[in-house]
């Protein structure tokens, strides 16, 4: 609970006024006891200080290619088809689109070869419509025919969306939609200001950044830095900088480490300890490939318990070459052997991405789709009835992560940023003194969101390419997962790992796409699909909103039956793969030793839907969606069989695993630690108890809202919040569109129709009331103490990652 302000009144406060006071109590037992001893460690990044660079570099004084309509530069421009009145106005190159492949030419005849590689294009523009603009680079003029074709078939590898505008706006596209584009190929240059006939336009300049120019901008010092779209926090130094830092060892010390460049030549880091007269090179590393990360740990046994200076030293062919030291961790090696008495030295937290709970046989489905589930929860504890906040992952997983509702957090709509004041729960972890890794298979889970706040290391969605359907991300986290844990195994370490296995699309891996149904399945699943485009066009178009409903399969006559099973066979493969992975991930850590030394975590941030209540996708807050699955696993600390049977929310699973940790929870947290249903041990040798105050039952909220301020119209239409309590749970229909027929109740008896099928409202109008009112009221509290929002922008949407939401269906290909 917030200590800056107060939930308002009515029934709402006396639940939460309860609810503080457990909670309250649940911090004072630990607070009123030293935290365990974590072991010792020095985030170098964190004690970096610029006045220990040395050797540094002058700058390189790089010039930008700038293309100006003025009359200076060395270049030639016509318009070509599409194009009318094409002429220079007051310096900038202004006309009119005639089609909806409009083409400028541009041809450039100084010197153009500097050998260097395109990073980026920088183009300063106005247009009259909303739309879309493209650029296309070569070596030879243009052949408009094949161009036409291929934007036609394929579209353009470099293309920006563009809004109507009065004044110039600049518009950034990176190179690496297209490659390496290197300096010489880049002769004629070919500019589609439009892609709609009759629009006026306006082109300032344009600008070309050479990757050098880019390596040059960025400066030495702390940063977050991605390869390949892995992150680190990160020393950036460059050739032949050498950075210093004054320490003292821990007694089993190692340095932890990765180092990367964005050069195309070798670049060799090399890592120094000083103590007294002696200079040792512990380690020295040459990395000739570009743009990936490799891991460089060093063994600092030498010189343990002794105060050293360590120095980090860059070599290369040219001054200014760049390179990342990342995430560069002096750690302590805990070689004491586990015990249960203690909190877990490992915390994993397996986010699942769009699983509904009633498709786990865990969780009593019919098909055998998760045995390794199962063996956990016979292992720890199951909650039966755990419920989401929100429908899509953009919404729920800050939730999760910060143990704040949506409402409170601020992240409600497509681009809005978790604002840095928030606290996560890798956050806690860090300044614990655990190592951090998180692995998100979706936008939202990174960056993106903010997410990637509290973490030393963390892999985005985008990292993963090729090698697999689409959506099939656990085999590949799972790899890279294993060597990780074994590299940290020796002392505490929090990992997040978030996969899309069960998200559309939902075809996975050999054998599990055909685990539940066969070719002949397939291919008349295929049949089908065709048949509802021909009958209603635009069926599968436009994002999640255009998934087919009970009146698009009566359009093309078509029994929706056999089309949703097929769907089901592949979400319930996908499913299976996911836990078989899950199981690989749980027989290493049995052959590292570390299967008692580990919480392992699992949940869901929503559901699904097959033509529940007439809907695809996850678009509705009905139980399909709500309805999640979540199973904690302790050897030793958590009762074995424990089932849990009240009702949960998601933000009481961090509350949960901090204790669990036998960590403090953030003051701010509105969720309650179940600690006390899972009937755990205490930790006797550390001397910290786990806070054994009783559960306080509270209502249960999820939201769903609008989303209006996305790249494209956003999926979700409707504005309307449900609550459980007492057995009950009512759905308020705040805004109906025009054309969806809902009522503004809807009332259902939770335990004995999860799914939200039959509507009690009008008979139990007493109830409606209550629980309406209980809404009200949690509306009110979640809105008081709401965190400051960070600004969102839409800015920033690689094409890649572009890519990645439209295959996932969040946004219109």
């Amino acid at each position: 609970m917030s200590s800056k302000r107060s939930p308002a009144g009515g029934v709402f406060r006396l639940l939460y006024a309860t609810q503080a006071l457990a909670v309250g109590l649940a911090l004072s037992a630990c607070s009123g006891t030293d935290a365990p001893d974590a072991p010792r460690l020095i985030r170098l990044q964190d004690i970096f200080d610029s006045a220990e660079v040395s050797g540094s570099p002058p700058p390189p004084g790089l010039a930008p290619t700038v293309l100006q309509f003025d009359g200076s530069g060395e270049f030639e421009w016509a318009s070509g088809p599409g194009v009318d009145n094409l002429s220079v106005e007051n310096g900038n190159l202004v006309g009119a689109t005639t089609d909806i492949v409009p083409f400028i030419h541009i041809e450039r005849t100084g010197d153009i070869d500097n050998g260097d590689t395109l990073y980026q294009i920088e183009i300063r523009a106005r247009v009259s419509a909303d739309t879309r603009m493209g650029i296309n680079l070569s070596a030879q003029p243009p052949n408009y025919p094949a161009i036409v074709s291929r934007i036609q078939t394929n579209g353009w590898p470099m293309m920006l969306d563009v809004t109507a505008a009065d004044e110039i706006q600049t518009y950034t596209i990176a190179a690496n939609q297209s490659g390496n584009i290197q300096a010489a190929s880049m002769r004629h240059v070919l500019i589609r200001p439009a892609s709609v006939e009759g629009a006026e336009f306006e082109i300032e300049s344009i600008r070309f950044t050479y990757l050098q120019e880019h390596l040059a901008s960025i400066p030495s010092g702390i940063g977050w830095q991605g390869l390949a779209n892995r992150y680190h926090e990160t020393i950036i130094t460059r050739a032949p900088e050498r950075v210093s830092f004054d320490i003292e060892l821990p007694e089993n010390p190692w340095l932890d480490l990765s180092v990367g460049t964005l050069e195309e030549s070798p670049v060799t880091f090399r890592v120094t300890a000083e103590s007294g007269d002696d200079a040792v090179v512990l380690g020295e590393q040459v990395v000739a490939e570009s743009n990936s990360w490799q891991l460089m740990p060093l063994d600092l046994a030498a010189f343990a318990g002794q105060s050293v200076r360590l120095e980090l030293e860059l070599e290369a062919e040219r001054d200014n070459a760049i390179g990342f030291w990342g995430s560069p961790v002096v750690r302590n090696r805990m070689l004491a052997q586990a015990s249960t008495d203690d909190p877990p030295r490992g915390v994993i937290l397996f986010l699942a991405d769009t699983l509904r709970s009633d498709h786990l046989s865990a969780y009593g489905y019919e098909r055998d789709t998760s045995p390794t589930l199962e063996r956990l929860t016979e292992q720890g504890a199951i909650v039966l009835d755990a419920q989401s906040h929100a429908i899509w992952t953009k919404v729920s997983v800050p939730a999760i992560h910060t143990s704040l509702y949506p409402r409170t957090n601020t992240v409600q709509r497509f681009f809005d940023l978790l604002p840095h004041t928030a606290t996560t729960i890798a956050e806690v972890y860090r300044e614990a003194g655990y190592a951090t890794l998180g692995l998100s298979s979706n936008n939202f889970m990174g960056r993106a969101t903010n997410l990637h706040q509290g973490y030393e290391e963390f892999h985005e969605s985008t990292s993963i390419v090729g090698g697999g359907p689409f959506s099939k991300s656990t085999r590949p986290f799972v790899d890279r997962v294993i060597p990780w844990i074994e590299a940290h195994r020796d002392g505490p370490f929090f990992i997040n790992i978030h996969v899309t296995d069960p998200h559309s699309p939902y075809p996975g891996y050999e054998p599990y796409d055909t685990m539940y149904g066969d070719d002949a399945s397939r291919a008349a699943f295929q049949d089908m699909q065709a048949r509802l485009r021909e009958a209603v066009p635009g069926a599968f178009g436009g994002g999640p909103n255009g998934e087919p409903k009970t009146a698009t399969f009566e359009a093309a006559g078509i029994d929706p039956e056999p089309y949703l099973q097929q769907e089901k066979n592949w979400y319930d493969g996908s499913i299976r793969a996911m836990d078989d992975e899950i199981g690989r991930l749980m027989d290493s850590l049995d052959e590292m030793g570390l299967s008692d030394d580990v919480l392992f975590v699992f949940i869901s941030d929503h559901g699904e839907e097959f033509l529940d209540r007439d809907s695809h996708f996850h678009l509705q807050i009905y139980g399909a969606n709500s309805n999640v699955p979540l199973i904690l696993w302790a050897p030793g600390r958590i009762e074995a069989g424990t089932r849990i049977r009240d009702t949960l929310q998601s933000i009481d699973m961090m509350p949960t695993m901090l204790e669990l940790s036998g960590l403090a929870v953030p003051e701010a947290a509105q969720g309650q630690s179940f600690l006390s249903l899972l009937e755990p041990r205490q930790l006797a040798s550390s001397g910290v108890a786990y806070a054994q105050e009783p559960w306080q039952p509270t209502p249960v909220f999820t939201e769903q809202l609008r989303d209006d301020n996305g790249p494209e119209p956003g999926p979700f239409p409707r504005d309307a919040y449900a609550v459980i309590d007492g057995g009950w749970k009512l759905v308020h229909n705040v805004y109906i569109p025009e054309g969806m027929d809902y009522p503004e109740y809807e009332l259902f008896d939770h335990a004995n129709d999860p799914l939200d099928q039959i509507n009690l409202a009008d008979a139990n109008p007493e109830v409606v009331a209550r629980l309406s009112q209980l809404i009200d009221d949690w509306l009110t509290y979640a809105l008081a103490v709401q965190l400051e929002p960070e600004e969102s922008s839409a800015e920033g949407l690689s094409p890649a990652e572009r890519q990645r939401l439209c295959a996932l269906g969040y946004i219109a290909c």
